[in-house]
């Protein structure tokens, strides 16, 4: 089977030979191509086809050559649609065609979202490789754990020799440290003949700041009206926007069926500003579902600090909706709970942990139109509580809250393992999907500090205004004590995220691996397949200061209970609901009837039937 997303955007080679190259450059007063086959292939003219395109049909192109752009005369460029660049962002681009892979995985239809459990994953630091094929190597691994889906972070064409990924400029050509792009096709390919999904995250709301040559032929792309953290807004919304909404657009639909990906996961959309309606978010997932979506399960999820349920369906699948957002509140409200940090956002959590946390179960977000304080007395979020809880992703880990902490330090090295092993415990069984950081499951110790590879001058700012960040937390507010915080840009602290795989394999570790592989076989086999047609309207009560107790009914009408001791203090006595024990972290539960005993941070989960 040979897969291929057309596009206006970039390269193709065509049916009878030859290649046709396609440039959107309004602003060009001349645009050339440029052949790199082992010598100087010479400059070809390239013409105006129209509405700011430039176009050549060039019959002594072929796949493997490699290819720029010159603009006006001078400046060189990469295809900013390159299916590959392998001399990284500045260098030439790599003519692929997509039709040469041949895929065998034709039977592969996805699976549905409620059997989603996430596994995100840097493809440069999971293994020792750190490539696609490394990742291949661990799907036997991922598969008997218990996860459904592995969500690798961007692998866009970035700057330097390693990066998050979300400062990627060539956003259709997978990055060249990580493999080819049939490397990375392998791993999809053999993670479906695994019975796993295959995410993808994906930055639609900047370029990153080294490589992006965008500015010098399409200002176009960017708009004065709306401003980021990361400097000037995509234009969804001008004039000239239609193109730029098709460039994203097509990118979403590439990864989907030139790649046969499962999933996407939009980063920070918040970020993404646009008056317009449809709104671009809404268009991306309406040509989704419409799309790829008509023929296989393909999921959508949004990072969305705004807490905008709008975007969230009543249903998966609904054209112009998204299957689900992460959920940055239920982390905030257990990591309050776990560690008792109260600095940054965390503030908005300190007063009532447990109570946000129960609203984050039953109802999906913490927030829903409350005023904030952390945020200066805005109001945050929307009314969440009819939306289905497969709405929302939750987790305890993933590589911001990692990351965007100072030292990158894992919840392992911040709480007692009886607080994380509850948290655990209510994350893997409540009917919201889970999602994992990588190393999480076997209590790995490794940070994952922030780190990236950028041109000295580049390198050395981000250094500064990474340590300047946290100038207004206590600890930091010493220059002496700032300059301990890792260099982003320093090799070591790359290397210091490394995953140790051998650790795992020790008894402390193995037992953590053991835990997370009971709790995801039981939700295999108790929770989801129970959770299709559930809907909100889940109730949560704060027993007395430290006992939770949430009641879902999920969707074949049975009723599934968490009670949960959060605190270091036992309970005497507890009267849990009816119902089949499903789990309990203690062993020392006494009669359901009389009353049980429920030691510190014990949970209990019971599954009962509907009176109704």
């Amino acid at each position: 089977m040979r897969r291929a997303h057309e596009m206006p955007f970039g390269c193709l080679p065509l049916g009878g030979g030859g290649v046709r190259f396609r440039l959107w450059a309004p602003d060009a007063g001349s645009v050339g191509l440029r052949l790199e086959n082992g010598s100087d292939g010479g400059l070809l003219p390239m013409e105006r086809a129209g509405s700011g395109w430039w176009q050549l049909d060039c019959a002594r192109a072929a796949p493997g050559n490699r290819y720029r752009f010159q603009i006006n005369g001078g400046l060189f460029v990469p295809d900013p649609a390159s299916r590959a660049n392998p001399e990284d962002v500045h260098g030439a681009s790599l003519i692929v065609d997509p039709l040469a892979f041949d895929w065998a995985d034709g039977q592969w239809h996805g699976r549905p979202w409620e059997e989603a459990v996430l596994y995100e994953l840097h493809v440069g630091t999971f293994t020792p490789e750190g490539t696609f094929a490394g990742v291949e190597s661990k799907l036997d691994y991922l598969r008997g754990l218990g996860v459904t889906a592995i969500e690798l972070m961007p692998v866009a064409d970035f700057p330097g020799s390693h990066n998050w990924g979300y400062d990627g400029v060539l956003p259709f050509a997978p990055d060249s440290r990580y493999g080819t792009p049939e490397d990375l096709k392998r791993l999809v390919q053999g993670a479906h003949a695994h019975g796993l999904m295959v995410f993808l995250d994906v930055v639609y709301n900047h370029f990153g700041p080294e490589g992006n040559y965008l500015h010098a032929y399409a200002p176009q792309f960017f708009t004065q009206l709306h401003h980021t953290p990361w400097g000037a807004a995509i234009d969804f919304d001008g004039k000239d926007s239609r193109t730029v909404r098709d460039f994203f657009i097509h990118n979403a639909l590439y990864w989907l069926e030139e790649y046969h990906i499962d999933g996407l996961r939009l980063d920070a959309v918040h970020a993404i500003l646009d008056d317009s309606r449809p709104d671009i978010l809404s268009e991306l997932a309406r040509a989704v579902r419409l799309g790829p979506g008509r023929d296989r399960h393909v999921h959508l999820v949004l990072e969305n600090d705004r807490n905008q349920a709008r975007h969230l369906g009543p249903q998966p699948a609904v054209p112009g909706r998204y299957d689900a957002q992460w959920n940055d509140d239920i982390h905030h409200a257990l990591h309050v709970l776990l560690t008792g940090e109260r600095d940054g956002y965390y503030r908005d959590y300190a007063d009532a942990p447990l109570t946000h946390l129960g609203r984050c179960l039953a109802e999906g977000f913490a927030w829903q139109g409350e005023v904030s304080p952390y945020r200066k007395g805005h109001p945050r979020g929307e009314r969440s509580a009819d939306l289905r809880p497969s709405a929302f992703v939750s987790f305890l880990q993933n590589h911001d809250q990692i990351g965007n902490r100072a030292f990158g330090e894992r919840i392992s090295r911040l709480a007692p393992p009886q607080r994380i092993k509850a948290a655990v415990a209510i994350l893997l069984l409540s009917p919201q999907p889970p999602l994992l950081f990588m190393g999480e499951e076997w209590g790995a110790r490794e940070p994952f500090p922030f780190f990236c590879d950028f041109e000295a001058e580049l390198a050395k700012k981000v250094t500064e205004g990474r340590r300047g960040e946290f100038a207004r937390f206590d600890r930091f507010r010493d220059e002496t004590a700032r300059l301990l915080i890792p260099d982003p840009g320093s090799a070591a602290t790359f290397d210091s995220a490394r995953l140790n795989w051998t650790a795992r394999e020790h008894a402390e570790h193995a037992e953590w691996v053991r835990l997370y592989r009971s709790l995801l076989a039981l939700r295999a086999r108790e929770i989801a397949p129970r959770l299709a047609g559930a809907t909100g309207g889940a109730q949560f009560r704060i027993v007395d200061p430290g006992l939770l107790s949430v009641r879902w009914t999920l969707g074949e009408g049975s009723v599934l209970h968490l009670t949960a001791n959060l605190d270091d203090h036992p309970r005497d006595r507890v009267a849990l609901p009816e119902g089949r024990l499903l789990y309990s972290s203690s062993d020392r539960l006494g009669d359901a009837l009389t009353g049980s005993a429920l030691p510190p941070w014990t949970v209990v989960w019971t599954l009962g039937t509907s009176r109704g």
